[in-house]
Parts: structure tokens; C-alpha cells; sequence
């Protein structure tokens, strides 16, 4: 007798995979124009170049680098270290604050005002004290990475906790949970969705503003904000979009690996 599970899950591995190659016929299609019109001469080079030439110009960045001898690996390391510093200390502190935050109600009216006089302001706004404070470098940059991402987390992680179910709280007390418990079992567990949407969205807006606090340079001469505007003083645009299209590209892929990490912790919704 035929196995039906085994066909059933053959039969999903086959709709996945037809599901994941119809998600990119768009992109490819839109790709094939664009080479079609630019070599048509309907898209001119000089305003934006064809798919091919910035083929070109990601190879150049690759192997030559820009400037020369400072490879688009180096860049990209330099920038993954900045944004993963700023991630790092607006986790080591958004996370307890909101949690207490969401805790204790007297908490989150005293400094709501604070935070929401403070959020609006856009990270870029804070460039020149942080070269003010810190110079210009690494110090400036991760500072204004740790203002994007420390909002979101902030807010998600107050919300995810105040949000708990009441009734859940109060069943642990009487099972004789104490606080530590009702934190670490409870709380920080049941507001997980939210702290890691919040998460999500700093990792952009930090990846965001990484790459527009790079543009008013830095010592090291590397980073990915550094090396379009180097492009820019040249005239490659080829490079520049190249650039842009790194960015999105690790982007998407930090985005693609918290949701990894979502679908792994989460297992239980």
C-alpha cells in the first residue's frame, strides 16, 4: 500500500518549492525590462545603469575594491560590527526598562514622557553632537544605531508585558510564584512575540541609519555608507546602486535570521 504520508509531505515540498520560485518570477521579469529598455537606449546609462553594468561594478567592488584595495567584504564587515555594537547596548538596556515598564504601572507614567518627547526626534538629528560627543568613528556611529534601535524594542517589550493576561498572573501567584518567577516564566516568555517584533524593526531602522551616519564619515575609511559616497565623488553609479543593492541584501538576510530565531523560540504559539 502506498505510504500517504510520505506522498503528503512530498506533495508540500513540491508547492513550497513552486511557492518560493513564483515569489521571485516578479523580481526577474522587472530585471529583464529594465536590461531590454536600457539597452534599447529608452533608460539612459548616465541616469541609471543597466542590470549588467552594475553586475559590473559589484565584480569591481568585489575584487578591486573602492577605493582601491578596500574590498566590498571589508565594508561589509566594518558596518555589520557598527550596527551590531549599537544593536547589542540598546538590547542591554531597552529590554530590562521595558520590562519594568510594563511591570509597574507608576514606572511607565513617570518616563513615558520622557521617551515619547525623546522618540520623534529622527536618529540622523542627533549626528552632530554624537561627533560632538565621540568623535568621528565608530563611537558616533554605534551611538546613533543604539537611538533607532532602542525605541522600538523599548516600546514592543513595555507593550508585550503590560498586555499579559491578568488571570495568568494571578494563577501563578496563588501556584506560589514569586517575582523572579512571574518574570522569567511568565512575563518575559508571554511578551517574547512582541520583543522579537520590536527586535525586527530596530535591526532596520538601525541597518537604516548605520549606512546615513557612515555618510559623514569615518577614520577607517571602510563601510558601506563610506563606500557609495566614495562612488558618488567619482561618478560611478553603477557602484552606488551596487552598494544599495548590498545593503538590501544584508538586510533581508539579518531580517530572514531573526525569523529563524522567531520560529525556533516560539515553537509553542
Amino acid at each position: 500500500m502506498p505510504d500517504h504520508r510520505a506522498l503528503r509531505r512530498t506533495k508540500d515540498g513540491a508547492l513550497r518549492s513552486m511557492n518560493k520560485f513564483l515569489w521571485y518570477v516578479p523580481v526577474l521579469s522587472a530585471v529583464a525590462a529594465w536590461q531590454i529598455l536600457s539597452s534599447a537606449g529608452v533608460i539612459p546609462e548616465t541616469r541609471l545603469p543597466s542590470p549588467l553594468n552594475i553586475a559590473n561594478g559589484l565584480t569591481e567592488l568585489l575584487t578591486t575594491g573602492l577605493p582601491p584595495g578596500f574590498t566590498l567584504a571589508s565594508h561589509c564587515i566594518a558596518s555589520l560590527k557598527r550596527v551590531l555594537s549599537g544593536m547589542a547596548l540598546a538590547l542591554v538596556t531597552a529590554l530590562p526598562l521595558g520590562v519594568l515598564m510594563g511591570y509597574w504601572n507608576w514606572m511607565r507614567n513617570v518616563l513615558r514622557p520622557f521617551v515619547e518627547l525623546v522618540r520623534p526626534i529622527p536618529p540622523l538629528a542627533w549626528v552632530p553632537l554624537a561627533i560632538l560627543w565621540f568623535g568621528i568613528g565608530d563611537g558616533a556611529a554605534s551611538f546613533i544605531i543604539f537611538l533607532g534601535s532602542f525605541f522600538p524594542i523599548l516600546i514592543n517589550t513595555m507593550t508585550g508585558v503590560s498586555s499579559i493576561n491578568k488571570r495568568l498572573v494571578e494563577m501563578s501567584i496563588l501556584l506560589g510564584a514569586g517575582k523572579s518567577d512571574l518574570f522569567a516564566k511568565v512575563f518575559i516568555p508571554g511578551a517574547m512575540p512582541s520583543i522579537i517584533a520590536g527586535i525586527r524593526i530596530a535591526l532596520g531602522i538601525g541597518w537604516m541609519t548605520l549606512v546615513a551616519a557612515e555618510f559623514t564619515g569615518v577614520k577607517s575609511g571602510y563601510g558601506l555608507g563610506y563606500m557609495i559616497m566614495t562612488a558618488r565623488d567619482i561618478q560611478r553609479a553603477d557602484q552606488i546602486i551596487a552598494g544599495m543593492f548590498v545593503i538590501g541584501l544584508i538586510g533581508y538576510g539579518m531580517d530572514w535570521a531573526v525569523r529563524r530565531i522567531e520560529t525556533r523560540m516560539l515553537r509553542w504559539r
